[in-house]
């Protein structure tokens, strides 16, 4: 358990408890969200002269001495593995790694072990904590899909990008193969996503009350016999979207046999090319490239 003790200035006098301490915490990057601030209120962890303050909205006054303790995080019981990982950027604050296809992001039950977080806690000494069985963890990418992701490696970068993330302002780009020729050389998807009827493990397009829109963006890059070589870019970030969008319109991603059929194509045909984002410690904008896969460019000439 840590305890924080805050004073509260005369600028700040009247405003909401859960607001200042926000502004305290983001000051010294402890990486905790406004949601946790909150919820420590009302259980009871914050005090002024022995009073329990459990009212996120509760003002504060000047010179009042706000008491916090915060819980230690429980550790995860997590085990490193000295898995390959190709690194391509990396600085105190993130890293970027290339994943390769097959390789689940993160444990989960029955699956705890052969992840990139296993991975990652092998080659990186630091990992952000604020979900301590995801360290580092951001945004994933499927088990099937290659390509690029940004690896936290502390609290105040994590929620950082987390927070460019909701706002969809990650600039991401993946390249596919798809069956068929698109007849479009670019368009734009825009059609709601929800959880399949009947397949619950599975996405589709709905236009159900629970169904959440979505987004996104394609161009043609290249045109072989019955296939389509892509350029996607999500605008928003539903579960499988790419590969369910795809689906919708008749021209499914090769290999998918989730939503598709596994064709001649021996892995799924979805590579993160690029991403790009402001720097969580500068905000500067930065992008990161990658290769497609060898694999895509032998399928597209030997279809030439």
């Amino acid at each position: 358990m840590q305890e924080y003790k805050i004073e509260i200035t005369s600028e700040q006098s009247g405003k909401r408890l859960d607001v200042c301490l926000m502004g305290y915490f983001n000051r010294v990057n402890s990486g905790l969200s406004r949601t946790t601030l909150q919820k420590i209120i009302q259980e009871g962890g914050v005090r002024c002269a022995g009073v329990t303050l459990d009212k996120p909205h509760h003002k504060v006054k000047a010179e009042d001495i706000i008491a916090v303790s915060v819980e230690d995080k429980k550790s995860a019981d997590l085990k490193a593995e000295n898995i390959p990982l190709e690194v391509v950027y990396e600085d105190a604050d993130l890293a970027v790694v290339n994943k390769p296809v097959g390789l689940v992001v993160h444990p989960a039950p029955g699956n705890a072990e052969h992840t990139l977080v296993n991975a990652l806690l092998h080659r990186f000494k630091k990992l952000s904590d604020i979900n301590p069985g995801r360290p580092g963890i951001v945004h994933r990418l499927d088990k099937e899909t290659s390509g690029l992701l940004v690896i936290a490696k502390n609290n105040a970068s994590h929620l950082n990008l987390a927070r460019q993330f909701a706002k969809h302002s990650i600039d991401r780009v993946y390249v596919a193969i798809v069956k068929g020729r698109m007849e479009f050389d670019e368009n734009v998807i825009e059609a709601p996503i929800a959880r399949h009827q009947f397949k619950r493990k599975n996405m589709a397009v709905s236009y159900a009350d629970n169904s959440k829109y979505a987004k996104t963006y394609y161009r043609v890059l290249k045109r072989v016999k019955d296939f389509s070589l892509l350029e996607l870019k999500p605008f928003t970030g539903r579960t499988h979207q790419l590969r369910v969008h795809l689906k919708f319109i008749g021209h499914p991603i090769l290999g998918d046999t989730k939503y598709g059929t596994k064709d001649d194509f021996g892995r799924l045909a979805l590579h993160a090319l690029s991403i790009g984002f402001n720097h969580p410690g500068s905000d500067k904008p930065v992008n990161f490239v990658s290769k497609a896969p060898k694999e895509f460019e032998s399928f597209l000439k030997k279809n030439t």
